[in-house]
């Protein structure tokens, strides 16, 4: 089976492409520092510790337990949080497949019609790349790279995508370290799934003293960042040295914001009168505090976020 590295954050580079407002997302997660980290990945680790994994699934937690060189590894959701210095006490955690069912946050029409920018759609369902805006699709690679992490298909995007898009977008809670466990439960369930999170559990590792040889692993390439070819395939486009949303048809420059992120898609033409939702101005300007006292923000009702996009969109 093949070992998945988390796609690495350089905030520089990230600021430099007008990514600003992913990279808020990220800090308001408090995951700035774990998508930051380059550590070696351990194959030889990485496949036991997947091979002897079990887990276990209660009301309030999971509980992994496996082994490594002898080493017995056991942790929960807030061990594993702790481990990877990222909050685990709260957040939606739900690992959605096949059925996408409706929540006080999770309304799968609502959120299907938001990503594909179609207000007449009558039914939930996956969503093309096509049909999203630009930073919707950069948020799109960032679930699928960091948060359920998986190789395959990436022009369409599952409930589960967009459900953790959607949370991101507006800024409420993910569990990271719970979606993490069952995202790699369901990896142990399947024969021939790849396997996830190959460098965040060396933190793991070295946290229950299993001896790595000689502390040899690999060392991070040059694909294991964020780069323009993500840029790219977001359709996020370049002009004298200044990254802008768009193409420049869709776009005039004085139009364009001071933070926007990069590409061309290499797969699909931009629709003709397509324009740019003000998504970062919906986060900043829109979102209330949340109850849960840690500095998060998001939207008390689905109304208040629907009310909001209708009128941003008409901006545009």
């Amino acid at each position: 089976k093949r070992v998945i590295r988390c796609k690495i954050i350089r905030e520089k580079w990230m600021l430099d492409h007008g990514l600003s407002n992913v990279m808020e997302v990220i800090k308001r997660k408090k995951w700035e520092s774990l998508f930051k980290r380059r550590e070696l990945v351990h194959m030889d680790a990485i496949k036991e510790i997947y091979a002897r994994m079990t887990v276990i699934h209660l009301k309030k937690k999971d509980v992994v337990n496996t082994s490594v060189k002898g080493v017995a590894i056991e942790f929960d959701h807030l061990k594993l949080a702790s481990i990877l210095g990222i909050p685990g006490n709260n957040g939606i955690c739900e690992y959605i497949k096949d059925v996408w069912e409706e929540s006080k946050y999770t309304k799968p029409l609502e959120i299907t019609r938001r990503f594909t920018n179609n207000e007449t759609l009558t039914a939930a369902r996956r969503v093309k790349s096509g049909e999203m805006k630009p930073f919707q699709r950069f948020i799109h690679f960032l679930v699928m790279k960091n948060v359920v992490p998986r190789f395959g298909k990436r022009d369409t995007s599952s409930f589960m995508d967009l459900t953790y898009m959607d949370h991101l977008m507006f800024s409420r809670l993910v569990n990271l370290p719970r979606v993490m466990m069952s995202h790699m439960s369901y990896v142990i369930s399947m024969k021939d799934h790849e396997l996830p999170y190959g460098d965040w559990l060396t933190m793991v590792f070295e946290e229950f003293g299993v001896p790595l040889v000689d502390k040899k692993g690999e060392e991070p390439k040059r694909y294991n960042y964020f780069k323009e070819t993500f840029l790219t395939m977001c359709k996020l486009t370049r002009e004298n040295e200044v990254w802008w949303i768009g193409s420049r048809e869709n776009r005039r420059r004085d139009d364009a914001p001071e933070e926007v992120g990069p590409v061309e898609n290499v797969h699909e033409e931009e629709e003709e009168g397509q324009t740019d939702f003000d998504w970062e101005a919906v986060v900043d300007e829109a979102a209330v505090e949340g109850e849960s006292g840690s500095g998060e923000k998001f939207y008390d009702t689905e109304d208040e976020v629907q009310e909001d996009l209708r009128r941003r969109m008409k901006k545009f």
